[in-house]
């Protein structure tokens, strides 16, 4: 087993390549490559999807959600030296469930743990959880490919 590290905003920038505004993890307080992953997001609530979604009562879509979660995922394979500098392609999603809203102005703290690996493939599938406030949002399995 790998020892955990950590990631500030600048490093998780330097693995990823998401930028804003599709960079949806702000930090990574847990990390053990190629293993598991817990990261945060801060949803602003100057976001501009927030004037369609829903006007006077804004929540962050779910595709957000999906898709930090899938960024989670890249986090904790992309820090495999095999997947350095390897560019992550969304594959699919299974068994999601969306528990509670996720608000502007909440923190999501998401959490990847590593499924399944096929190494001759380069494909690998994680197990996410979202919390906010310690309360369960949302649950996925996200499926990716490095290529």
């Amino acid at each position: 087993m790998c020892k955990a590290i950590s990631l500030t905003h600048q490093q998780v920038m330097d693995i990823i390549p998401h930028r804003d505004p599709m960079l949806l993890i702000d930090e990574a307080r847990e990390l053990v490559p190629g293993e598991s992953i817990t990261a945060t997001f801060w949803v602003d609530p100057a976001r501009d999807i927030f004037r369609g979604h829903f006007p006077g009562d804004p929540v962050l879509p779910g595709v957000y959600t999906v898709e930090a979660t899938a960024q989670a995922t890249d986090l904790v394979l992309m820090t495999k030296p095999v997947y350095a500098g390897k560019t992550p392609l969304f594959l699919g999603i299974n068994n999601v469930r969306f528990r509670r809203k996720i608000l502007p102005g909440d923190t999501m703290e998401i959490h990847a743990q590593l499924l399944s690996e096929r190494p001759e493939k380069a494909i690998a599938t994680c197990r996410c959880t979202v919390y906010v406030a310690g309360e369960l949002a949302a649950e996925t399995e996200v499926t990716i490919a490095m290529r």
